[in-house]
């Protein structure tokens, strides 16, 4: 039976640099060598995707911006979800209205951007975006009119809990919706997303598209959670959060220990030895 082994990154396959190490690098580019069927859902872009691991051999279409679009390596779109005007304008106008700095994710003449006013962004924000300053996506704009332009399919907020809550409670029984506590700067960052835009539908699509009947995942995080219940096994990392490891199958060693790429190679052993 042909199998989908799709891994979140951050705090799972990364660590805390984060990146991939270089032990994780060597195994995972083998096992692509040897035909496993590997690939990553993400919350991150494929841009940013492809800083953190500089040192793997992508060959599989991935999920990204937690289920939002398919991508294949070199970022033609496969597949993608997107808001329609009246939610993406209702969201917009929601984040405005409390002087908020959204980022604000479009397609615009179908290439990917992120639009910003810079004048409006608290420290957080601007840490964000100076992290991706040479980014092809950036586009900082001037008024707040230019940030409906294209086709929106994705908003970040950064900032302060007490702003960001009483958004999310908003938002989320009508969209897909991130409410957490950054494992990085400790920010609070409420992601808003199309209602249909999870990991999980994401990455069954991506099964059906590579021709795999069977899915075992690997995550860390609540944003994984929809994915752990769509697949046929699921393998939480040592470091994830509690409601993660209680439906996973099997908790592995953590993102700083290599547990995915360790897990990956018993796995593929295990089916060498059985075949």
């Amino acid at each position: 039976m042909k199998t989908l082994y799709i891994s979140d990154l951050d705090g799972t396959l990364l660590d805390s640099t984060p990146k991939t190490s270089e032990y994780t690098n060597a195994i995972i580019n083998e096992l692509l060598e040897n035909e496993m069927v590997i690939s990553f859902a993400t919350a991150r872009s494929l841009v940013t995707t492809k800083k953190v691991t500089k040192g793997l051999n992508f060959k599989y279409p991935l999920v990204v911006h937690n289920g939002t679009f398919i991508v294949d390596k070199d970022g033609e779109i496969i597949h993608k979800s997107i808001f329609n005007k009246e939610d993406s304008d209702f969201i917009l106008n929601s984040a405005l209205d409390k002087n908020l700095c959204p980022i604000v994710f479009s397609l615009i003449d179908e290439k990917q951007k992120f639009s910003y006013i810079l004048e409006n962004a608290n420290k957080a924000t601007n840490d964000f975006l100076d992290a991706r300053i040479d980014d092809p996506r950036n586009r900082r704009v001037y008024s707040s009119d230019s940030l409906f332009d294209g086709e929106i399919y994705y908003f970040t907020l950064i900032g302060d809990e007490e702003k960001l809550e009483p958004l999310y409670n908003k938002f989320k029984n009508k969209y897909h919706c991130f409410y957490q506590e950054d494992m990085y700067s400790g920010e609070y960052w409420l992601e808003i997303l199309p209602h249909n835009a999870t990991k999980a539908n994401a990455v069954k699509q991506l099964a059906k598209i590579l021709g795999c009947k069977k899915i075992i995942a690997f995550g860390d995080g609540i944003n994984d959670i929809d994915m752990f219940n769509a697949a046929d096994e699921c393998y939480a990392v040592e470091n994830a959060v509690d409601s993660l490891k209680e439906i996973a199958t099997e908790i592995i060693e953590s993102n700083s220990k290599d547990g995915v790429a360790k897990q990956l190679e018993i796995m593929y052993t295990y089916r060498a030895k059985n075949k």
